[in-house]
């Protein structure tokens, strides 16, 4: 059976795991054709040394039933990415949907820590990779999206534009390449509009991402065994559920209607109706709000 996204083509820039895996996996699932990139393959693991790669995400993309598209791409290496849209541009002949989700920043902060105290080239080096990669990959990737009247963009982030203007995110520099993702929205939003394309923020919740399971030595499996550590990790969620968040937008007739604006999967699932793999619908962000910053005890009632 056709899906809803069969014959769109996209490209999940920063695609090796987390949100980015869970995004182009959702997008095949609705069967589209899935650019995946990042620097982590199977010849050649990034400074993260982490075993996924590239090319298992571009075979999960396959196996939900679009074609998955690994291609190694350093998205700081503007000849690269110019190499990667000229790739899509040959193989292809169009772009609709890119999904700027870089990071690369892991170890390049270290929280609560003043600017002062931080180290300056690790700051620095989590501004290149968060912020300038975005700025060179839409560069090259937008006259090919703009081709095709419709083209969506969608900026990853860590949080609301709303939560974020309130609140102190982790440390100086991870403060600002959030706060940066989510005006290159609104300012893409204003060239793209006018042209017939959508430009948008978006940010999971609590993400149950595989570096995030790690952390707590759980699995997917039994990720509930951590909450006896960590309570409010109740109301996380796995990266699927923000991938299917990017599919019902491109899916969306009416998508324009979101342009400029910071999202969330929760707010999405809500309005859209799609759930998470288990079923449920988390709110992270109003939980985050409503419950764990304002000091109450870990309860995901009416909030999953």
């Amino acid at each position: 059976m056709a899906g809803p996204l069969d014959g769109r083509v996209a490209l999940v820039a920063g695609g090796t795991r987390g949100a980015g895996r869970g995004i182009a996996v959702e997008l095949g699932a609705a069967g589209a054709t899935v650019y995946v990139t990042g620097r982590s393959t199977r010849e050649r693991r990034s400074e993260y040394d982490r075993p996924e790669t590239i090319e298992d995400t571009a075979d999960l993309v396959t196996t939900a039933g679009g074609v998955g598209i690994a291609v190694p791409t350093d998205h700081l290496v503007p000849a690269e990415v110019e190499a990667l849209v000229a790739r899509i541009a040959d193989e292809q002949g169009r772009l609709d949907l890119l999904v700027n989700d870089i990071w690369g920043g892991e170890k390049d902060f270290e929280w609560d820590t003043p600017l002062w105290d931080t180290d300056l080239d690790q700051g620095l080096a989590l501004l290149r990779r968060a912020v300038e990669t975005h700025a060179i990959t839409s560069h090259h990737a937008l006259p090919l999206l703009l081709r095709t009247p419709g083209g969506l963009v969608v900026e990853m982030t860590d949080g609301t534009a709303e939560y974020n203007h309130d609140t102190y995110r982790v440390s100086f520099f991870y403060d600002l390449a959030k706060a940066s993702v989510l005006r290159m929205a609104f300012s893409l939003g204003h060239e793209l509009g006018p042209r017939g394309a959508t430009a948008l923020a978006l940010t999971p919740g609590w993400l149950r991402s595989e570096m995030m399971l790690d952390t707590f030595d759980v699995s997917e499996e039994n990720w509930r065994d951590a909450l006896e550590r960590v309570p409010h990790f109740a109301i996380s969620e796995t990266p699927f559920y923000v991938g299917r968040a990017v599919a019902a937008l491109a899916a969306d007739p009416d998508v324009a209607r979101w342009n400029g604006r910071s999202l969330s999967s929760g707010q999405l699932a809500q309005e859209y109706g799609f759930t998470d793999r288990d079923g449920s619908r988390p709110d992270a962000w109003r939980y985050l709000v409503e419950v764990q910053d304002a000091g109450r005890p870990a309860d995901v009632t009416g909030y999953r």
